[in-house]
Formats: structure tokens, C-alpha cells, sequence
């Protein structure tokens, strides 16, 4: 697949990913669904396994924007270690890809947490485990996560 290609289908992707956030949620289950749908090399368990990743790891904000999580799970999946090579090395070169990426998600996103997320889209953090604040989050948001989910959807797969 040369360049053009893969950015085409970088953007389609993009698209999707964007389409799930809005319409289901659980950002690092979106992406990780559209890649799955889009290049392939993530099962339905990965998925599911992403799900507790969501509003930066339990809705408690502090940890990594789970749209990020799921790109780097993608990454992990494609060049991650084996689970029988446990003992041989780290696997540099998924870091690498991994620091790639969330290099790039902080140069774009100004941050790389849930909360700093929150702050660069609204001003503000959220309790997302208060119904009300939860709801003023999603309204203050608008569209800006369902970006950054469909963004690193993006990266990803260009990446892959």
C-alpha cells in the first residue's frame, strides 16, 4: 500500500472512529473497533479489554486520554512482545512507536491525560462519577473527544 493509500484509508478510518465516539462512547474501544474494522490485527478480547481505559482509566480522569490508550493497545498489538518472549528483551521498537505516538497526541492535544484534555477543551476538569458534572462535561466538550478519538484512529493506522 503506498502513501496515498494508506492516508486514505488513514482518513476513512478517522471518520468512523469519530462516528463511534459519538454515537457509543469509550473511546479506546472505538478506536481499537476501527482498526479492527479497518488494517485487522485486533480481536474482539482486546476490545473488551480496553473498556475500564475510558475518561483517562475508571472515568477518574487522572491517567492517559483513553483515546490514546486504544492507539497504543493498536500498536502493542501489531508490535507489542509475545507473551512466550517474555524473556527475550524489551522490544524497543514498539516503545519507540508508542513515544511517537504520544508525542504527537501532546503536540496536538496539549497534554496527555484525560484531565488535561478536559482542560484544553472546556477549561475545566469534571467528576465524571457526578451524573451533573458528567452531563456538563459532555455538553461543554462538544465534539473535541470524538476528534481526538477519530485522530488517533488516524495515526494509527497510518502507523500500521
Amino acid at each position: 500500500m503506498n502513501i496515498e493509500e494508506k492516508r486514505a484509508l488513514g482518513e476513512q478510518a478517522c471518520q468512523k472512529a469519530i462516528r463511534y465516539e459519538l454515537d457509543y462512547g469509550c473511546c479506546p474501544q472505538c478506536v481499537l473497533a476501527t482498526v479492527q474494522e479497518t488494517v485487522g490485527g485486533i480481536d474482539d478480547q482486546t476490545i473488551k479489554a480496553s473498556h475500564g481505559l475510558s475518561g483517562g482509566g475508571a472515568l477518574l480522569g487522572e491517567g492517559v486520554c483513553g483515546a490514546l490508550s486504544g492507539g497504543l493497545m493498536a500498536l502493542s498489538a501489531k508490535y507489542g512482545r509475545d507473551r512466550d518472549k517474555l524473556d527475550r528483551g524489551r522490544y524497543i521498537s514498539n516503545f519507540m512507536k508508542a513515544r511517537d505516538l504520544t508525542e504527537r497526541f501532546r503536540a496536538e492535544f496539549g497534554g496527555v491525560t484525560c484531565q488535561d484534555l478536559q482542560r484544553q477543551f472546556t477549561g475545566r476538569t469534571y467528576d465524571m462519577w457526578n451524573a451533573e458534572e458528567y452531563q456538563a462535561f459532555d455538553h461543554a466538550r462538544g465534539q473535541q473527544c470524538a476528534r481526538a478519538t477519530g485522530t488517533v484512529t488516524r495515526w494509527v493506522v497510518e502507523m500500521l
